[in-house]
């Protein structure tokens, strides 16, 4: 009679936990490959270091140390690498591959930069996967995408003119499009077209090729060991997927 009225103790308090919202929360990806140091700032306050194979949850804010690359796949097959001295945080993910009117993806881009290739989500609901900063949000249309954003910290970023790149938010499209939108307006990417956004109150524009920043990425983080394609590989004149 003990254990089965213990047993209905922890069924009971296992379904109390799910209903408050306080249940082990499912991963929204895991880290796939990684130099340097990884640390991620859970939504309770707590901190932890991160390696190849740790998942990554709703809420978690992950950064990179200087001279650090990682690489994180989400459930949906979508694939993020960050720069050195990048924080990104997953601010709401919902994905369940059989319930498509449950997508929702925001990330909120802090500091440094990123490449990415959206997964199912983007491309079944595009509308549902968002890149936040704080000059302009990334609207994704099914897209391979790099996003640097400066703030006093690209002076180590290659230009054309040998000068650092202006601060605000850069952008470039390997494939597919994106939308930058702010409260001045917005501004659709196409493939193989930069944009860039100086500050939150300033329309986003299109900015000539030659002028433009593309991220890249070291090849041993931009490749796939499946031998699928690279991201941002600093050998490719165009990225590919």
């Amino acid at each position: 009679m003990k254990a089965i009225i213990g047993a209905q103790l922890v069924v009971s308090l296992a379904l109390a936990l799910a209903c408050s919202g306080l249940a082990w929360a499912a991963p929204a990806g895991e880290v796939t490959h990684l130099s340097g140091t990884l640390s991620a700032r859970k939504a309770d306050g707590s901190s932890k270091l991160l390696s190849i194979k740790s998942t990554v949850e709703q809420g978690d804010l992950i950064a990179t140390e200087a001279e650090t690359y990682a690489r994180v796949k989400l459930t949906d097959g979508s694939e993020i690498v960050l720069r050195p001295n990048s924080q990104l945080q997953f601010e709401a993910y919902a994905f369940q591959n059989d319930k498509p009117e449950s997508d929702n993806v925001v990330l909120r881009m802090l500091k440094g930069g990123l490449r990415a290739v959206t997964g199912l989500v983007g491309k079944r609901n595009r509308d549902k996967v968002n890149v936040q900063t704080v000059t302009a949000t990334i609207g994704i249309r099914g897209t391979h995408f790099g996003a640097l954003l400066c703030q006093d910290d690209c002076s180590q970023v290659p230009t054309a003119t040998g000068n650092p790149p202006a601060n605000g938010l850069h952008v470039d499209v390997a494939d597919g499009a994106i939308i930058l939108r702010n409260q001045a307006g917005q501004q659709i990417v196409n493939v193989g077209q930069f944009g860039f956004v100086a500050n939150f109150n300033t329309l986003p524009t299109l900015v000539p090729p030659q002028d433009g920043i593309q991220v890249t990425m070291p090849q041993s983080i931009s490749d796939n060991r499946s031998g699928s394609q690279g991201i941002g590989r600093r050998e490719q004149t165009e990225c590919g997927l």
